[in-house]
């Protein structure tokens, strides 16, 4: 299997920034840690491994990214303003730095985004941010609301990276278009996840009240852990 290790200086983090690809070819895709999570954490814990035969079979090619999560979101010694400003910064990383390096890797147009847990936050709000550059979204055991981290505290650019938010009111009829024609969405979860289960399925009747088709799959169980995830991903990334 290919394995590639990238460094550099993050020009919008003012950080370095480190992130391992796999794979030599396929539809490429933007892989996401869990809370706090590092770029090796899906090879550290066997996610790299249960997508092996998509890797060596050239369907899938894998980008996994570093987090600045103790910067932004949860760095409660920042106000919150300047946790959503980090993340901001954090996305400029993404957008203006890595999806180049995967253009100028990977010729395959179709973008797969995704993570679990926190990451899968990290992977719809990007998805839901920029429907057509990112083709399908698939997040294991998310939650899309993050009020939680924010003390109280809301504004503008909170409100634009907080799924359950700018998904109710949005209403631009080009915009609803683009996730109707340009995204597949996969939310998935646990059944018996408390919260996460609500928040998936909040989220989801927010987006069959807009008309955009998507698919909510639940477990049974808790399934939100690494055994679970290794299961998920091979199911449905390429397909729902």
């Amino acid at each position: 299997m290919n394995r590639e290790y990238h460094r550099w200086h993050s020009p919008a983090l003012n950080r370095p920034m480190e992130l391992l690809v796999f794979g030599h070819h396929g539809a490429p895709v933007l892989v996401f840690p869990t809370s706090r999570g590092r770029f090796y954490e899906w090879e550290d814990f066997g996610m790299i491994e249960a997508m092996r035969s998509h890797i060596e079979q050239g369907w899938n090619q894998f980008y996994c990214v570093d987090s600045v999560d103790e910067e932004s979101w949860y760095c409660k010694a920042c106000h919150p303003a300047a946790r959503v400003a980090r993340h901001i910064q954090y996305e400029q990383y993404i957008l203006n730095e890595v999806i180049p390096l995967i253009r100028s890797k990977n010729d395959t147009p179709y973008l797969i985004v995704t993570g679990a847990s926190f990451g899968a936050y990290h992977a719809v709000n990007f998805a839901f941010r920029h429907p057509g550059l990112a083709r399908r979204v698939i997040g294991m055991s998310g939650r899309y609301d993050m009020r939680p981290f924010m003390d109280g505290y809301y504004d503008e650019s909170f409100y634009f990276n907080n799924p359950v938010d700018y998904m109710k009111n949005l209403s631009d009829p080009a915009w609803l278009e683009k996730f109707r024609r340009e995204l597949d969405i996969i939310l998935v979860c646990g059944r018996d996840a408390g919260e996460e289960t609500e928040n998936n399925r909040y989220l989801s009747q927010i987006l069959w009240e807009k008309g955009i088709w998507h698919a909510l799959r639940l477990w049974d169980g808790w399934a939100h852990d690494w055994p679970w995830w290794k299961q998920m991903l091979p199911m449905y990334i390429n397909g729902a």
